[in-house]
């Protein structure tokens, strides 16, 4: 072979290479969330991964971005309605797009787990689902939270006076805010990535989540009490954008609605 056909073959495979890389190209679903590692969060965001990249065979990779690698919950959502991310699982937040999501936020309005599986069935997904919708946001799955509890550094919580004058974080949602002005604390939204610094430099007397948050966010190691008020059931919504999830393959979108479910 001469110098001009070896020359001629090299500029072939310049040209020829990034097209046969781009037609094996695995799309990436990028999930991401808030929670930190051995939080409830992660365990399911990662056993859904795990479930769905068996199924999809290549089609496409679920990665999950934990410990707000992406944003926090606000950050999350708007990255969603513009296409940047593929999944996220909001909770409290969902609130601030849909008034309808509050009823989440009204006190011990959730009995127990098979209670909310009555509400998610009869409830959800006919009436809360399609205001997400109507935000550029679909629900694809509801997964859980979990029941709340208070801790704080100043004295154990037993009944609501016991929260008058305390500076309590809460998530980026109006209506909790509006609960514990009610019973007489200082709340404050704060974003949860912020929050053990709150907490640890005093900015914060305290917070409150469900176990599995404040055990794998470390919590106890600048709180004082815990105290199991059980106030709020929080569900958390595997929730994709609209306009992008419109633009998968609809064998994808399957594969992961099933899986969520």
């Amino acid at each position: 072979m001469n110098r001009s056909a070896r020359r001629a073959l090299a500029a072939l495979a310049v040209l020829v290479g990034p097209l046969a890389l781009s037609a094996h190209a695995q799309t990436e679903i990028k999930f991401g969330h808030v929670g930190e590692p051995a939080s409830l969060f992660t365990a399911s965001a990662e056993e859904f991964a795990k479930r769905a990249n068996a199924k999809l065979g290549g089609k496409a990779k679920v990665v999950v971005y934990g410990s707000s690698q992406l944003g926090g919950d606000k950050e999350l959502l708007q990255k969603l309605k513009l296409g940047t991310i593929d999944i996220a699982l909001p909770s409290t937040v969902m609130s601030s797009e849909a008034d309808l999501f509050g009823v989440f936020e009204m006190p011990y309005l959730v009995k127990d787990r098979a209670h909310m599986q009555r509400i998610e069935k009869d409830v959800f997904w006919s009436t809360l689902a399609p205001a997400a919708e109507a935000k550029g946001l679909k629900v694809i799955a509801v997964w859980e939270n979990g029941y709340r509890h208070i801790t704080n550094s100043k004295r154990p919580i037993n009944t609501p006076d016991d929260l008058k004058g305390i500076k309590l974080r809460v998530p980026e949602g109006k209506w909790r805010v509006k609960m514990f002005q009610a019973y007489g604390a200082n709340p404050s939204p704060m974003k949860f990535s912020e929050v053990f610094t709150a907490l640890q430099t005093g900015v914060m007397d305290g917070q409150e989540n469900p176990f599995t948050q404040i055990y794998s966010a470390k919590f106890q190691e600048v709180q004082k009490f815990l105290s199991l008020t059980g106030h709020v059931y929080t569900p958390a919504y595997a929730t994709v954008g609209a306009k992008k999830w419109a633009s998968l393959p609809a064998d994808v979108r399957q594969t992961l609605e099933q899986t969520a479910k």
